[in-house]
């Protein structure tokens, strides 16, 4: 067994930078054998009492896009691809409230008793300040519910952070999805518009969107699921992934089918988005639906610069996270872990 390699992970606070210490690998990286069965499974997040339920997503090839005559296709769906993917554990539901904010808050009372007792301890100081992720100055829950709710209007980079955070929490390694596992995820075996089928005649049973959500997010999976039993991949929040969002994405890819394509993002905007919100009409609840975010998501936001921690005219956007049955290598790892960007 390779024992693991420490890491340090700074985590921009104000102008300080928490230090949480991740072991990668060498983390011994599972693989179906050796849990026995590729299977669900839940964990309590350590020093608390929350659970994060992650389902198991079995590998496979698809057809990513959507085809020509696809009602409400966009033409940066396609043109279709075969893709292949690797096997990993997803969120059975979005990051709920009670999950991110073990994270928030974590890391600014951790700041709050260093700088009160002085000691510094495990913080180190930059030169350059940069964006505050004191709580911010609105209920980000727009009073819309927090208990039982899914986070909203975070950042690519915070749901990049919270990702870190919990790796570093539970020594396996958590991410956010690719474009193509959030896909793959999405549609569970299916090349219909929906994953249950084409026809809208029962998307309530599946799908929180602008005709049946009262202008509100709802409750995590109090819908129906998809074939995985992943709930609300359509509707109730639409959802980071991990890539930059390219319009001519599917040009892109050199290989057909292409395996685990990730287009690792060099710019602040626009990153992916998948899947409809609460905001969204029916056709945009479709799998093949893509976005990319928007400066304007900041708009409400009055902090000079803006903050690199919330979206705050984003109150559709949230995020799930996945974890690779096959842990990469620390090299690999690292790419993950996009940096801050200083233009916010």
């Amino acid at each position: 067994m390779e024992y693991p390699v420490i890491k340090k992970i700074y985590v921009p606070v104000s102008s300080v930078i928490v230090v949480f210490t991740l072991f990668i690998v060498g983390f011994y990286p599972f693989q179906t054998d050796d849990l026995n069965s590729f299977t669900d499974y839940t964990i309590e997040i350590p020093g608390s009492e929350v659970e994060l339920n992650m389902v198991a997503v079995p590998g496979g090839t698809f057809s990513m896009g959507s085809p020509q005559d696809e009602p409400g296709r966009s033409e940066n769906e396609g043109p279709r691809r075969e893709i292949t993917v690797d096997s990993f554990w997803m969120g059975k539901h979005e990051i709920s409230w009670s999950q991110y904010d073990l994270f928030a808050n974590e890391v600014i009372s951790r700041l709050e008793e260093e700088l009160a007792d002085g000691s510094g301890r495990g913080i180190e100081i930059e030169a350059d300040a940069i964006s505050t992720p004191t709580p911010p100055y609105v209920d980000m829950t727009f009073g819309m519910g927090r208990d039982g709710y899914p986070a909203i209007s975070m950042t690519h980079y915070a749901a990049i952070m919270y990702a870190k955070w919990l790796t570093a929490k539970t020594g396996d390694f958590y991410r956010l999805p690719t474009e193509a596992e959030w896909e793959y995820a999405c549609r569970a075996g299916t090349e219909t518009a929906y994953h249950f089928g084409n026809s809208t005649d029962e998307i309530d049973r599946y799908v929180w969107h602008s005709g049946n959500s009262d202008r509100s997010y709802n409750r995590v999976a109090t819908k129906e699921s998809n074939a995985f039993g992943l709930y609300d991949m359509s509707g109730n929040l639409a959802e980071w992934t991990m890539d930059q969002y390219y319009e001519d994405y599917f040009e892109r890819l050199e290989e057909d089918p292409a395996d685990n394509p990730w287009f690792r993002p060099t710019e602040l905007y626009p990153r992916s988005v998948r899947g409809g919100s609460w905001q969204d009409d029916v056709e945009d609840q479709r799998c093949a639906k893509r976005r990319g975010s928007q400066e304007r998501w900041k708009m409400l936001d009055p902090q000079m610069p803006k903050s690199l921690w919330w979206h705050t005219s984003a109150q559709f956007v949230g995020f799930r996270l996945v974890r690779p049955v096959e842990t990469p290598p620390a090299e690999v790892i690292e790419q993950y872990w996009i940096e801050e960007m200083q233009d916010f």
